[in-house]
């Protein structure tokens, strides 16, 4: 005899047991209990392949793009997105532009405060970033949003932006 209290278990073939233990997963928890986790809607199509798929390179740019959007959510009208970089004097770069250079490099495109064009390659194994908000540049209309370019990059894939 069934018991109605019981639930019904999934089951899954190997395959399908393998390609979601190495699906993305994020766990965050925050004071306030109505802020969502970042990077949990709508993840890009190259977002939801194994990560095995892809290299460090790849899937560390992938996820920094989906952290700087969600920051970008969360900022007023009149700030923008920098990035702060530890272990160096690299500084405070406000983002311009980011990629990767598989198998494991990423280079990081921007601007300090005074204006100077800045651009940072570094492994992989060596990413140690900080978002910030920094006040938008005087003569803009609106903030940058480099996140959002990048997410919609990720969604197009790089042969569409040449």
């Amino acid at each position: 005899m069934t018991d109605p209290k019981r639930t019904t278990l999934s089951i899954e073939t190997s395959a399908e047991a393998v390609e979601n233990a190495i699906l993305p997963r994020v766990h965050e928890v925050h004071t306030d209990p109505d802020k969502k986790p970042a990077c949990t809607d709508d993840l890009p199509n190259t977002m939801q392949a194994p990560v095995e798929a892809k290299s460090p390179a790849q899937w560390a740019y992938e996820r920094l793009i989906l952290y700087i959007q969600n920051f970008e959510k969360q900022l007023d009208a009149d700030q923008e997105v920098a990035m702060g970089f530890t272990g160096g004097d690299a500084g405070v770069i406000r983002i311009e532009g980011m990629g990767y250079f598989d198998p494991d490099i990423l280079t990081f495109y921007g601007s300090t405060d005074d204006g100077m064009k800045t651009q940072l390659v570094q492994h992989v194994s060596q990413l140690n970033v900080m978002l910030m908000a920094l006040p938008a540049e005087e003569e803009q209309q609106e903030p940058n949003r480099i996140g959002f370019r990048l997410a919609r990059d990720l969604e197009d894939g790089p042969d569409a932006t040449g």
